[in-house]
């Protein structure tokens, strides 16, 4: 998989006993870990967006 320059990257520090968790969860839903963040992100978004309303993007230039 190639990867898009136009994304951001994230690093994150987190606790071994969560990171195995994590792991764990992401492995049963037939994920990486990775992509269990990522979709555990999308859920938190879209759950803020349906309460509050849609978050409009700024421009790019701003958001760096």
């Amino acid at each position: 998989m190639l990867r898009n320059k136009e994304n951001k990257h994230l690093g994150i520090e987190i606790d071994p006993e969560l990171h195995y968790k994590l792991r764990y969860i992401a492995k049963y839903e037939g994920r990486s870990g990775n992509r269990q963040i990522l979709y555990l992100i999308r859920q938190c978004v879209k759950d803020f967006e349906e309460k509050h309303g849609t978050i409009e993007l700024e421009d790019k230039k701003d958001n760096e």
